[in-house]
């Protein structure tokens, strides 16, 4: 499945403008041959806009997910994106995948909220392992900070997790993070990461952009650079497969040693 990754902070506070940028890149993604497009963290209202979160957060089902489901089916191809979800008074940091016919397949709500920031605006998630099928592929998702510990995406890769979806808001000075780290969780959990991110200054913070999708043999099939881009890359079932033949880390643990770190 060719996989699009969207390297964007869209227009910060405006959930309209975004939905527009989502829809122009989702036709060139369409037109590219792309079975997915990966937006990333907070996509839809911004990520460094203070109260404005708790005000332009949303349901899993609200009015924003339904404009996405109509991009999605209008262009034919499925959308994952990051937005703050609202169920009743808590709001999550949440990221959504839509199919390509426009039916909301996965909702994950981040459930390792990085610093402050973060702390002060969202409550954290309690399921560690969302997962879709999708496109012969069973795909899951994380956000940022998510992916930085590796018990999280040993678990996936345990539930047989094949694209490992990370909608990220990734900073200076955290680069080695796109471009060490990713690989390395690809490589030894078996599995493709797709790793989407924010770029360029937002209040306090700066975004470093980098977006990669690594696979099983921990090399980056595409790595975006440090301005707004959008880049292709494959995934391959069949190479998955064999990569898992080949690498025996996943058969060769002893689960009953590893007691000690729960």
């Amino acid at each position: 499945m060719r996989t699009a990754l969207l390297q964007s902070s869209g227009r910060p506070g405006s959930v309209a403008e975004n939905l527009k940028v989502l829809d122009e890149a989702a036709g060139r993604a369409a037109a590219a041959g792309a079975g997915l497009l990966i937006a990333p963290e907070m996509f839809l209202t911004g990520y460094a806009i203070g109260d404005d979160i708790a005000r332009l957060a949303e349901p899993a089902d609200g009015d924003s997910a339904d404009a996405v489901a109509e991009i999605s089916s209008r262009h034919g191809l499925a959308l994952a994106y990051g937005y703050p979800e609202r169920d009743g008074e808590t709001v999550y940091n949440s990221a959504q995948l839509i199919s390509a016919d426009g039916t909301r397949l996965a909702n994950y709500r981040k459930t390792h909220l990085f610093g402050c920031f973060e702390r002060d605006h969202f409550t954290p998630g309690e399921r560690s392992v969302v997962q879709a099928e999708l496109n012969g592929l069973r795909v899951g998702i994380l956000i940022c900070y998510d992916v930085e510990f590796p018990e999280n995406v040993r678990a996936h890769a345990l539930a047989g997790t094949d694209l490992l979806v990370v909608p990220t808001a990734q900073m200076h000075p955290f680069q080695f993070v796109a471009e060490s780290m990713i690989p390395v969780r690809a490589f030894e959990n078996q599995m493709y990461v797709a790793y989407v991110n924010r770029v360029g200054q937002e209040g306090e913070f700066e975004f470093i952009g980098l977006s990669t999708l690594a696979g099983p043999d921990g090399v980056a099939r595409t790595r975006a650079g440090r301005g707004e881009e959008l880049v292709f890359a494959d995934t391959d079932p069949a190479f998955l497969a064999a990569a898992r033949e080949a690498n025996p880390y996943l058969k060769d643990r002893r689960p009953g040693l590893y007691g000690s770190l729960v």
